[in-house]
């Protein structure tokens, strides 16, 4: 809960502190280094370790935020976490600025998941359904997950719609065990 709070703060504040031009290049950057900060436990190592000085650790970041071209107002940023010892945050305040990013453009992001890949006219209609039924824009990230049988399920936000076979005999079960 901690955790969440605190990304939502960062990310809120450095959301108010870009211009609309460098929204998107700084939502790339951050994914990409918090993608970065989960993979490599090398890099974890060096910006959590106090054998590395805080202008190492910020030079490191700052390097890699030049690959993804984050913008002058970013690296300031990531510099800000270095000194206030926040780096282990950055996959969460990257989750909590895409959503505020997503917010400010009206788009709600949405994933489905199936046990296999459907073809793109169900995409395609999924999409418009959830469309319609949410009343905005829809940003649709399509996956497979071989432990579902049939059906899909579909994360928006915290919501889960479970249609799936095994979600129904979960529930089904549930239902036996109460009784």
């Amino acid at each position: 809960m901690i955790k969440t709070a605190v990304a939502r703060r960062y990310a809120q504040a450095l959301f108010e502190l870009l211009d609309q031009s460098n929204i998107e290049v700084t939502r790339e950057t951050l994914n990409g280094l918090g993608q970065a900060v989960k993979d490599s436990s090398s890099l974890r190592h060096v910006v959590v370790s106090p054998a590395f000085g805080v202008d190492e650790k910020i030079a490191v970041l700052t390097a890699l935020g030049d690959r993804f071209g984050c913008p002058p107002v970013g690296k300031a940023f990531l510099g800000q976490l270095v000194k206030k010892n926040r780096v282990v945050f950055l996959p969460d305040i990257a989750d909590a600025f895409g959503q505020l990013v997503d917010q400010s453009k009206g788009t709600q992001h949405v994933t489905v998941l199936s046990a296999a890949a459907l073809p793109q006219a169900e995409q395609e209609r999924i999409r418009a359904r959830l469309r319609d039924t949410l009343k905005r824009e829809v940003d649709v990230t399509f996956q497979t997950d071989s432990n579902h049988l049939a059906g899909v399920q579909i994360h928006v936000g915290s919501t889960v719609v479970d249609s799936t076979v095994r979600g129904r005999l979960n529930a089904i079960q549930s239902l036996l065990k109460r009784d």
